[in-house]
């Protein structure tokens, strides 16, 4: 995502950033936080929908033809993703497109989450928080934790990769090593969603203390 830094009003509510690799399960996470009264900048969902504007489609139908336009008229974001995830050139060219859009989406959300009263706290859920600099804009960061084995079946169950494509896909983030080291909380989300749940409400209890009144 791009990494410039978020306009707007000086805050006051905790922001804080997701860390893990792909099947961490960084979502469930920030649902989590969100039950208890976060507010969530999904920055994939951001990019979605950066990827359905008419301009941007065409933009990219142009680019690569049809084959990165799937059977309902949208961009097929499989296709898109083999043509730029070895070609630097087109990644930066899709990303000149893209960010700004996602940037601007998340700007307006953090406004929003900003004004209301109801919201305790916001959460960057960004897959390349620290690669694209944005861990800077964030107060605490959360470390997802998971096994390897365990990360495999949940990226092959839902989004249809190999283990081959996770490791591949893993090359072009941060290390774990890294990203627990920066990490002022961890969750671990194994097999045990439960367990994973009562981590993640008692880390956001923990970062929310601070800044409410008990």
């Amino acid at each position: 995502m791009d990494n410039s830094p978020t306009p707007g009003p000086a805050r006051h509510k905790p922001v804080i950033g997701l860390l893990g690799a792909p099947g961490s399960g960084k979502s469930f996470v920030a649902k989590v936080f969100q039950e208890h009264g976060a507010g969530v900048i999904d920055a994939d969902r951001l990019a979605r929908e950066a990827l359905d504007e008419p301009t941007v489609r065409e933009t990219l139908r142009q680019w690569w033809g049809d084959a990165v336009i799937d059977e309902h008229g949208r961009v097929d974001r499989r296709a898109v993703g083999e043509r730029v995830f070895d070609d630097p050139a087109a990644l930066r060219r899709l990303e000149a497109v893209v960010h700004p859009r996602v940037h601007a989406g998340r700007a307006a959300m953090r406004a929003k989450y900003e004004a209301d009263p109801g919201v305790r706290a916001i959460v960057e859920d960004c897959p390349l928080l620290l690669e694209q600099g944005l861990d800077g804009d964030c107060d605490v960061l959360v470390f997802v934790d998971a096994p390897q084995a365990v990360r495999e079946a949940r990226v092959r169950e839902r989004r249809g990769w190999s283990s081959a494509e996770l490791a591949r896909r893993e090359k072009n983030q941060a290390s774990l090593d890294i990203k627990r080291e920066r990490a002022d909380h961890i969750v671990n989300n194994g097999a045990e969603r439960l367990l994973a749940y009562e981590q993640a409400r008692r880390v956001l209890s923990q970062i929310l203390q601070p800044s409410e009144p008990a």
